[in-house]
Formats: structure tokens, sequence, C-alpha cells
């Protein structure tokens, strides 16, 4: 018997393969498809203290081996998210959850990290550092490593489950980034988020997307992906969660390999909702195909 169990931040996961943020709501709507309870875990969708109505649309653009979002964090705000989504996940998921926070200011990531950390149903806070900074002159926190640092520090002060930071790959160097991040006091590293893409209609001769510009995410950027991991689990002691192409059961062990302890799955859930059940189907027969009996054993088993 293989075994696909790891211990992410001190809480054990049946397996690696988790649902990213924004990509599987808040859950419910896939319990309706199969039993989300088979995955190690989700992030749920990105939640800002107010609600936000997101960018203007049209919002997606399809691409070959991938695809273009830019959503603008649309949610109906912390308060609503604890009184309303929360109770209809808990129905369906009998585990602990991912929360995902954003923010526009350090009191922001503070503020709704302090309130989804007294819900017993989160596990982890996954903090997204891609938010544009409204005091920094609107650039991302995640692009400057002193202002991801700050962040950190500060969520740290007021909650008691894990921070684990998601790192924008639209960066020059996201290893001292990373570092930066533990430093300050991370119990772990997400990554990686979207890289930036664009298409342009042909007709109107304008970008397809409103705002111009958008996360681009989906099998063609699983190379970059891998080896930002790569990188950054040379460079750090927490656990790095890989993110971005994975859509096989092979790509969750070549993720690992780099030093992923668990993998989160993000635009193929767009393509095919089941997935993250497929792949977690798959993993134990993948594993034995390699050879591999417990898959916390080749964590970062490529270095």
């Amino acid at each position: 018997m293989v075994s696909t169990k790891v211990d992410l931040c001190g809480r054990t996961l049946d397996n690696p393969v988790m649902a990213a943020s924004g990509t599987f709501g808040y859950g419910y709507e896939f319990a309706e498809l199969f039993d989300i309870n088979m995955l190690g875990t989700f992030s749920f969708k990105g939640t800002t203290l107010e609600p936000r109505f997101g960018n203007p649309t049209p919002r997606i653009a399809e691409c070959r081996e991938g695809m273009i979002n830019s959503i603008g964090l649309q949610n109906p705000g912390v308060e609503r998210v604890i009184d309303e989504e929360l109770p209809k996940l808990a129905k369906c998921l009998h585990k602990k959850v991912m929360a995902n926070i954003g923010g526009f200011s350090v009191e922001e990531y503070v503020e709704v990290s302090r309130r989804l950390d007294k819900c017993d149903q989160v596990g982890w806070l996954e903090i997204n550092v891609s938010c544009p900074n409204v005091h920094g002159g609107g650039i991302a926190f995640g692009t400057d490593a002193d202002a991801a640092a700050q962040v950190v520090a500060a969520v740290k002060e007021h909650v008691s489950k894990p921070v684990i930071v998601k790192l924008s790959p639209n960066v020059t160097d996201i290893v001292a980034i990373a570092k930066a991040c533990e430093k300050a006091g991370a119990d772990g590293i997400s990554m990686i988020n979207t890289m930036l893409g664009m298409r342009i209609d042909l007709k109107k001769r304008k970008p397809v997307v409103a705002n111009k510009m958008g996360g681009f995410s989906g099998p063609a950027v699983f190379p970059v992906a891998l080896r930002m991991v790569y990188q950054v689990y040379e460079a750090v002691k927490v656990p790095v969660i890989g993110i971005g192409g994975i859509s096989t059961a092979e790509d969750v062990i070549e993720m690992m390999l780099a030093g992923a302890t668990a993998v989160q799955i993000g635009a193929m859930n767009l393509v095919d909702p089941y997935i993250c059940k497929e792949i977690v189907e798959q993993l134990p027969v993948t594993m034995e195909k390699y050879g591999i009996g417990s898959l916390s054993d080749i964590i970062g088993g490529a270095h």
C-alpha cells in the first residue's frame, strides 16, 4: 500500500492535492459533483474586508494551453463569508479549509486574517500578496521583499494559525521575496500566483480583457512554476505549496520532487471540474508506476 499523506504546517493531509483559490468557489458548488473530502483540502475564494464587485467585463480570455483572467477579487466581504459561505461549506467539507486573504493595506490584511483566524473550520491562512498597496503607489505587496515581509510580520502578530504567503511570479527575484517572508515569520510559501498576460481581438484591434492585462495560468506555465518552486525550496526551510499548470498526477509528483510539500490545482478546475478528483484517484497508480511508497519521502527528491 502506498501512502499519499503529507504534513502541512503541523496538519496531516490525506493527500497533497488541493484546489487553488478562485477556481473552486467556496467548495460547496463542487460538492454537488463529487465528495470534496477526498481532496487534501482547498483554498477558498480570495476574501477582503469589504465586498468587491471585481473588475469590468470581459474578464476572461482563452489562450492555447491556458487562460487569462482579470476577476479583481470579486467576493462578498469577510463578514458574509464567515456568516453565510462557511456554514454552507461545513455541510459538505469535514476537514480544515485554507482561507485565502486579500488586502489593499497592511491593516486590511491584519483585520481579515484576525477574523478568519477565529473560525474553527479554517486550518491555514493563505496571504495573497499580489494585491496593490493603495498606500504605496499601487505597487503589489508581493513585488517588494520589504512590503511582503511587512504584511507577514503584521499578520503573524494577530493570529494563531499557520500563515502561508502566496507569491507572485511577476518579480525579478522570487527567492529573495520568499526568504524575506520566511524571516518575517511565514509558516509556508505557496507559489506561483498567475503570470501577467494579454490577448488582442483581431477584429476590434483592442485587448480582449477590459482591464487590458490579466493573470495567465494553465498548463503552459508549469515549467516556470516548477523552476521557481525548485529555487525557493533550496533557499527556505518552511514548506512550499506548488501551484501553476498542474493537470496530471505526474505533474504532482514532478512538483513534489522539485520541493513542494503539497500542490494546488487552479485553471484546470475551470476546464474539467472533476480534475482534482481524477488526480487524487490517479496518484496511487502513478506512485506504483514510479516505485514511490510514500509521497512525503520524495519532497525535494530532485535536489
